[in-house]
């Protein structure tokens, strides 16, 4: 029995010692990347003719089906790893800052790792949007090995329901696993609006992400095009309260979110296109994941021309979009360079979703 006890002794002290490891880790990677991110910063202001960041998709295909997404679909097969490198190798030519990985559900890629560690090697900054479902300790060292820089989470409610299974009830234990062995950064991102049922669930996410050591952010859930849906009372009590929680968070940009909840139009200048890609599963540059369709552009025919014409082109879905990674990314030149309206041409105008 004495044995027996002090080997349970020697496994929790072993336990405490790899998560102090994981963790001094994890906090000099952070200042790597705070480093990194200060001189991307610096040769943003000096240059409009690059990307600061590019969504790039590996698979559309998702474990889950949340009825508000409409950036899945239950059958895509994952693009082939030598096309994914050739899209990584054009958007670090382009001089892309940042690389975020998503779809879908990119953990379904088989060879996800070799595509960030290919971000990495071109000295770009590589990040994921996952749903956390498929994370387990292998999994997640193998992340840390390839180089993955920061991962975020977006959990839509405490107990799971018929619109979103992304519940703190069913991911509580995968966000563990990430506190005790992932050496890049996490945020959990919650969200309010949109019929959630329970405005106040997204404080409870937003406290247990502080608990575990990550940061939190809350969103407000647009439409089907990425548009504004202004918030009750109750919401807006509850936004107000996440927000007092994101001291820690990295994405804060408080304006237009605040406008957001009040329901009033943003007036900002848009630079998807330009500062901004996102590219789909086809290869094709869209303006953002809710607005596919325009320029759909092929990522290897995408020049210096087409960044500039659309850094300066006005989009229409602007004043009302909620799309707050265009956001983040835009607010870097809100005060240069004024924009004019997109050309006419002979085809329907406007921004088209593709379903």
């Amino acid at each position: 029995m004495m044995r027996l006890q002090g080997a349970c002794v020697l496994i929790g002290q072993t336990q405490t010692m790899n998560s102090v490891h994981t963790k001094l880790r994890r906090r000099f990677k952070q200042a790597v990347r705070d480093l990194r991110g200060f001189r991307k910063a610096i040769a943003a202001l000096i240059s409009t003719d690059h990307p600061l960041l590019a969504h790039l998709i590996p698979v559309r295909r998702c474990n889950l089906a949340c009825k508000y997404c409409n950036e899945y679909d239950d059958f895509s097969k994952p693009v082939s790893t030598e096309v994914m490198f050739a899209r990584v190798d054009k958007l670090h030519k382009l001089g892309t800052s940042v690389i975020t990985i998503s779809g879908g559900e990119p953990l379904l890629h088989p060879e996800l790792d070799q595509i960030i560690t290919r971000i990495r090697r071109h000295g770009m900054i590589a990040g994921m949007i996952t749903n956390g479902y498929l994370l387990v300790p292998e999994r997640i060292k193998q992340l840390n090995h390839a180089g993955l820089e920061w991962l975020q989470i977006s959990i839509d409610n405490v107990i799971p329901d018929e619109v979103s299974k992304k519940s703190l009830k069913v991911l509580d234990k995968k966000l563990q696993i990430l506190a005790e062995h992932a050496e890049f950064h996490v945020n959990i991102n919650s969200v309010v609006g949109g019929g959630v049922h329970n405005p106040e669930d997204a404080l409870t996410i937003g406290q247990r992400a502080l608990e575990l050591g990550f940061s939190s952010t809350v969103g407000i859930i647009h439409d089907g095009q990425g548009q504004l849906q202004p918030l009750g009372e109750l919401e807006r009590r509850v936004y107000h309260a996440m927000k007092a929680l994101e001291k820690r968070s990295f994405t804060r940009i408080n304006a237009f979110q605040d406008n957001i909840a009040l329901g009033r139009p943003n007036q900002w200048r848009c630079r998807a296109g330009a500062r901004y890609l996102y590219v789909c599963e086809d290869g094709l540059v869209h303006y953002c994941s809710q607005q596919r369709g325009y320029p759909a552009i092929p990522l290897e025919k995408y020049s210096l021309e087409d960044i500039r014409r659309e850094f300066l082109t006005e989009k229409s879905c602007a004043p009302h979009c909620t799309v707050s990674c265009v956001h983040q990314v835009s607010i870097v030149d809100s005060w240069r360079a004024p924009q004019r309206p997109a050309p006419q041409t002979t085809e329907a105008t406007g921004l088209v979703e593709i379903k």
